[in-house]
């Protein structure tokens, strides 16, 4: 399976596309060449899919007690919260840096799982004033998709923060369970 050669060609395919055509089950889009002496490590199709069902299903599982702790979410049943922790995608933030800008185009929702936020509205003089301040449980963002409009405020890290995101796609497709939820919060 392993050819090792003196004088290497270019690898023309990426490792995630090497990996979703074994997910897949699609024929490989290229070969790949070792550039220098190397060790290979094969996975046979069905240890690798248990891999990756197993890594999706602990993020569930992750996501879904998260979501079970959200205030906002307390009222919808447990099937919609799997559904809401699928596309969900982990961010981190440093203290000291923004989420979002007042202004910007909202293109994602985000919930609190660990850390601390400040919003921030832009005053005249200037400077920001303080309106919320956010802590793990917590969730941002909805307005600008819900309104289609720009970010009503800065959202800024205080602490190191962990977020779990929900792009546009998903937060219009997951709209009917939260849309009378995030209006009437």
């Amino acid at each position: 399976f392993l050819q090792m050669r003196r004088r290497p060609p270019r690898s023309t395919q990426s490792r995630s596309s090497a990996a979703s055509d074994v997910y897949k089950r699609q024929p490989r889009a290229a070969s790949i060449r070792a550039k220098t002496r190397c060790w290979l490590f094969a996975l046979d199709r069905e240890c690798f899919n248990n891999i990756v069902k197993d890594a999706a299903m602990k993020k569930r599982e992750k996501y879904t007690s998260f979501l079970s702790s959200v205030d906002l979410l307390n009222t919808i049943d447990e099937y919609e919260i799997e559904n809401l922790a699928d596309p969900l995608k982990p961010i981190h933030v440093k203290a000291g840096e923004y989420v979002v800008r007042q202004g910007d185009v909202g293109h994602t929702f985000y919930f609190v799982e660990e850390g601390q936020a400040v919003a921030t509205k832009n005053n005249a003089q200037g400077g920001e004033d303080e309106v919320f301040h956010y802590k793990s449980g917590d969730y941002f963002g909805e307005l600008a998709l819900l309104n289609d409009q720009p970010r009503q405020a800065n959202i800024k890290a205080v602490t190191d923060l962990d977020l779990a995101a929900l792009d546009r796609n998903s937060f219009k497709r997951m709209l009917g369970p939260l849309e009378d939820l995030l209006k009437r919060n």
